[in-house]
C-alpha cells in the first residue's frame, strides 16, 4: 500500500522546499532502492511545470568502485554530476541504501582519493548554492539497512523519518514555515555578534563569527531540517571540542574525537576508535582540517542518535562543527571537498555565550 506521508513528502519537497515552477530544469538523484521516493517527486515536479531528469544510483557499484579502481580512477571527476550540477535549477536528492556497512572494510586512502575526485562538482555546487542560482534539498528515504543503524524496525523508522519533518500533520509547509518564524529570531540575534563561547563536557571553545550570516535552516536545503548555522572566521577559532556521539564518515565509525584549535589551525586530534580514518580524513586536502561551519541543533522531535547525521545534527539540544568546505552563502571562506558535521550534547549543563551574553542552556535557547 501506498504510504500517503510520502506523497506529502514529495508535494512539500517540490513545492516548498525547491519551489519548483514551470521551465525548471529539475534533476532527480537517489539510490535504487529509493525509487518509490522518485516517482513520486518526478510525479509532483513535472505536474509544477519542471523539466525532469533522473538518476538511480547502486551502492554496490559504488563500492565496486572503490574496491577495484586505480588511484588515478579514483580522482577522476564525475563527468554526469559535474554537468548536471552546472545545468540544473533543481537538484532533489534521497538517501537510503541496502547496505550501511558496504564500505566498512575499504582502505581509507581510497576514501580519502574518491572525495578528492569530487572537488570539481563540489566546487559548482557550492559556487551555485552560494549564490543562489541552484535549489537544492535532500531527504531520507526509510530502507531496512538505515532502520537497523537506528535499532528500528522498519515500521518504527518510518514513522521516526516522517514525525521529524511534521509529515504526520494534516499540513506539513504550514508547520515548516512557523518554525522558520521562530527559528529567524535567534538568526536575527546571532547576526549581530562576533563571537560564540561553547562549553559543554570536554568542550571549551570560542568560534569568531564577526560579519558572517547566520542561516535559518527550515526544510529548504535539506528534509527533515531544523538548525541555525553558519560559517566561521577562519582564522578566529580556539579551544578544543569533544565529540559527544561517533562520527560517521561513508559509513565509517569514529569514536571519541577531541580536536584542539589554536588561531583556526587543527593543532591536536585525536580519537578513542577510528584515529587512522581521522587522521586521514584530515590530509584531503589544505581545507579539511579547519572548521566549515558551526550550528545549533533546533528539532525536538528528533531526541535519539541514529547514525544518520541528516537528523542526528538536528537533535535538538546539540551543538555540531563541521570541518571542510564552508558555505558561501554565510560568508564561508573554506574550501574542501568534505564536509564533514560532528555533534557534541548540550543538554546536560552546556552553555553558549555570545559576546559574553549567555543565550543557551541545557539544550534549549533562553527566552527574553
Amino acid at each position: 500500500m501506498r504510504d500517503i506521508r510520502l506523497n506529502k513528502l514529495a508535494k512539500l519537497l517540490v513545492n516548498y522546499s525547491t519551489g519548483v515552477k514551470k521551465g525548471d530544469f529539475v534533476f532527480i538523484q537517489c539510490d535504487e532502492v529509493a525509487k518509490p521516493w522518485m516517482v513520486e517527486v518526478a510525479k509532483e515536479a513535472i505536474k509544477a511545470g519542471g523539466h525532469v531528469e533522473t538518476v538511480l544510483t547502486s551502492d554496490e557499484i559504488g563500492e565496486v568502485k572503490l574496491k577495484y579502481s586505480s588511484d588515478e580512477q579514483l580522482k577522476e571527476e564525475n563527468f554526469l554530476l559535474k554537468n548536471m550540477l552546472a545545468k540544473a535549477d533543481v537538484w532533489l536528492t534521497a538517501w537510503g541504501t541496502r547496505n550501511t556497512r558496504s564500505r566498512s572494510n575499504i582502505d581509507p586512502e581510497k576514501i580519502k582519493l574518491s572525495s578528492q575526485g569530487a572537488s570539481s562538482w563540489r566546487k559548482i555546487y557550492s559556487e551555485r548554492m552560494g549564490n543562489g542560482s541552484l535549489r537544492w534539498c535532500g531527504t531520507q528515504f526509510p530502507t531496512d539497512a538505515d532502520a537497523q543503524e537506528a535499532s528500528m524496525s522498519l515500521s518504527e523508522y518510518e514513522d521516526f523519518v516522517y514525525k521529524a519533518g511534521r509529515l504526520d500533520k494534516e499540513d506539513p509547509i504550514s508547520e515548516w514555515k512557523r518554525i522558520s518564524l521562530e527559528q529567524e529570531k535567534w538568526v536575527k540575534y546571532l547576526d549581530t555578534k562576533n563571537e560564540i563561547h561553547i562549553i559543554s563536557e570536554g568542550t571549551d571553545i570560542r568560534v569568531g563569527v564577526k560579519n558572517r550570516k547566520w542561516i535559518n535552516c527550515d526544510g529548504k536545503e535539506n528534509f527533515p531540517d531544523g538548525e541555525v548555522f553558519t560559517s566561521p572566521v577562519d582564522d578566529d577559532i580556539n579551544g578544543y571540542i569533544t565529540f559527544s556521539f561517533p562520527g560517521i564518515y561513508a559509513g565509517k565509525e569514529i569514536e571519541g574525537i577531541r580536536l584542539e584549535v589554536k588561531d583556526g589551525k587543527l593543532v591536536k586530534a585525536n580519537a578513542k576508535k577510528g584515529e587512522d580514518l581521522l587522521h586521514s580524513l584530515l590530509q584531503t586536502d589544505s581545507g579539511a582540517s579547519k572548521f566549515g561551519e558551526v550550528a545549533i541543533g533546533t528539532n525536538y522531535g528528533i531526541q535519539k542518535f541514529t547514525r544518520n547525521m541528516l537528523f542526528d545534527e538536528k537533535i535538538g539540544g546539540t551543538i555540531h562543527m563541521a570541518l571542510g568546505d564552508s558555505m558561501p552563502e554565510a560568508g564561508g571562506k573554506n574550501r574542501s571537498t568534505i564536509h564533514w558535521d560532528m555533534l557534541c550534547d548540550m543538554r546536560n549543563g552546556g552553555k553558549i555565550y555570545a559576546d559574553g551574553e549567555l543565550f543557551y542552556e541545557d539544550g534549549h535557547f533562553i527566552e527574553r
